[in-house]
């Protein structure tokens, strides 16, 4: 161990500070989104995922690796996802064994609803304790942050592509 590159007061400070800071933004969106539209975030963020793809489908191990979930948990949510209708599985023809998972209508309904409450909670949690100029610092250290440690998700979108929902 005496080769680690400990980290200095600063850094320290900094690490407990975006751990904790992470940890409640993630918290609070997660029960937002629980209290009112009766999904966890993490299952709005693979209906997010579906409703930007083509045709609103992806091969489960794409969405696994975009919503950043193993494929046993991304199984056990798609599964959840379609107990309430809002996602389908559909074979994949290209490949016996693999399988896509497609938003249904009525996924994209329920996705429509809760995006203007969840949006709302970024803005008020993330965006508005911000000062001028800190969203675009804050976007560069995040695309370094995500370059660094999933350099297969950085980017995360194309440029000029916005997605039909935040």
């Amino acid at each position: 161990m005496s080769d680690a590159r400990w980290l200095d007061e600063e850094e320290q400070a900094t690490w407990r500070a975006f751990l904790a800071a992470s940890r409640a933004l993630f918290e609070e969106l997660d029960r937002q989104l629980q209290r009112d539209a009766g999904m966890p975030l993490a299952y709005y963020e693979v209906l997010v995922r579906l409703s930007e793809a083509p045709d609103w489908r992806l091969r489960m191990h794409e969405l696994a690796r975009l919503a950043g979930a193993s494929r046993s948990r991304l199984s056990h949510a798609v599964t959840r996802l379609a107990e309430q209708g809002w996602v389908a599985r559909r074979d994949c023809p290209e490949d016996g064994r693999g399988a896509y998972a497609v938003l249904t209508e009525d996924g994209f309904a329920a996705l429509r609803t809760a995006a203007p409450g969840h949006v709302e909670s970024v803005r008020s949690l993330l965006f508005d304790p911000l000062e001028d100029g800190d969203v675009a610092v804050l976007r560069r250290i995040a695309e370094a942050v995500l370059a660094a440690a999933r350099p297969d998700l950085a980017p995360l979108r194309q440029p000029g592509r916005e997605p039909p929902i935040a």
